[in-house]
């Protein structure tokens, strides 16, 4: 097996569980968020202090990937755990997102699509055989299906071309797949459509995968309709396989995931609001480039134990953000990957010691209060 998924506590009162997702880099505590290394880095952040972190597993992009430096490059390194020098775990997306963030600039077929590179203008086609058989050659420990994810809004009909395509191509990806020591994933779709969800999570589960993210979420949808299209698809997959919520990232999101039954979650939210001098907090998200923080000798939150909220004031970082320094994005990258890693502990906490129902109940309106705006 290539990877080992084993779920320790469930939440009585809702569809929460802990459990311990095992690759040959190590064991993952779930549910965990995974940062976004989209090219083989984590934007601002080294490898050494993702390990302080407590990031055990980290989320890189195919379709970047593929564009540069080139699989090959990553290939005559070994593998992109010895290109980027992380010893922890890494699941690959198929990069179907972003070909399909495109929009003219890409064309599909039941074939596959091909596409013109935001980089360069080069075109290109990928099938879902071709791209899972570049994640064989990057060698993450996980590796997703190539699909179709449809946007938001969208016509039940679009949504259905979608879902059929998805299917299609999954089953040809599993075929294409031939390194056994790298989990398969694949991915449902249907948008925000019941029936839809239902249907390809059937679909797709016929197909036995090592585990199955719902995609085609947080892309524009009301977040109450995000919830509904949880409540609906995660039933339908295996009990035992790991449950992957792909785009997620607020605080407030993270525990609805959990509380429907997610084990994994990724999002570029944290690092890429980080650049821009925002940070989550207890009290919610701080702007640090405000004047109001030009003499506020405080922390960038109170309640927080990371290095940065230790030894820096957010007038500091606010100097270094108004003054061009790169030291004031790595510090508040560094800030909102742990405050998450560390609700991720919370929760996981609170389903060992068996009050997560309670847990939930007080801090779902809080987070929502607080975050409620941005997933």
């Amino acid at each position: 097996m290539p990877i080992n998924f084993k779920i320790s506590i469930k939440c009585p009162q809702t569809d929460a569980r802990r459990g311990e997702l095992q690759t040959s880099r190590g064991t993952v505590q779930t549910p965990a968020f995974m940062p976004v290394g989209t090219g083989g880095t984590v934007k601002a952040i080294t490898v050494n202090e993702l390990n302080e972190i407590g990031a055990g597993l980290i989320l890189s992009n195919c379709y970047h990937l593929f564009l540069r430096p080139g699989v090959e490059v990553i290939a005559r390194h070994g593998g992109l755990h010895q290109f980027m020098n992380w010893n922890g775990s890494i699941l690959t997306d198929s990069g179907g997102f972003q070909v399909f963030s495109l929009g003219g600039m890409r064309k599909l077929s039941d074939e596959g699509v091909s596409f013109t590179s935001h980089i360069d203008g080069s075109t290109h086609f990928l099938t879902p055989e071709r791209v899972a058989r570049l994640q064989n050659m990057i060698g993450s420990d996980i590796s997703m299906v190539l699909d179709q994810c449809p946007p938001y809004p969208c016509s039940p009909e679009e949504v259905e071309v979608a879902v059929n395509r998805t299917t299609l191509w999954a089953g040809r990806a599993k075929q294409a797949h031939l390194r056994e020591n790298q989990a398969l994933f694949a991915i449902v779709q249907g948008g925000v459509y019941e029936e839809l969800r239902r249907r390809s999570a059937a679909e797709l589960v016929e197909l036995e995968f090592d585990g199955y993210a719902i995609g085609g979420l947080s892309v524009g949808e009301p977040k109450d309709l995000m919830y509904e299209s949880l409540h609906c698809t995660v039933p339908e997959l295996p009990v035992d396989k790991v449950h992957y919520l792909m785009g997620v990232g607020s605080p407030d999101a993270l525990l609805e995931g959990v509380r429907y039954g997610i084990d994994i979650f990724d999002c570029v939210l944290p690092t890429r609001i980080a650049r821009n001098g925002r940070v989550m907090t207890s009290e919610g998200y701080v702007s640090i480039r405000n004047s109001i923080y030009s003499t506020d000798l405080s922390p960038l939150d109170e309640a927080c134990s990371c290095p940065v909220c230790q030894s820096y004031s957010r007038a500091y970082i606010r100097h270094l953000f108004n003054a061009g320094e790169i030291l004031g994005l790595r510090l508040t990258t560094y800030h909102n990957l742990y405050y998450l890693e560390q609700l991720m502990q919370e929760i996981r906490d609170a389903l060992s010691e068996n009050r997560f129902a309670e847990y939930y109940r007080k801090m779902s309106p809080w987070l929502g209060k607080l975050y409620g705006g941005v997933v």
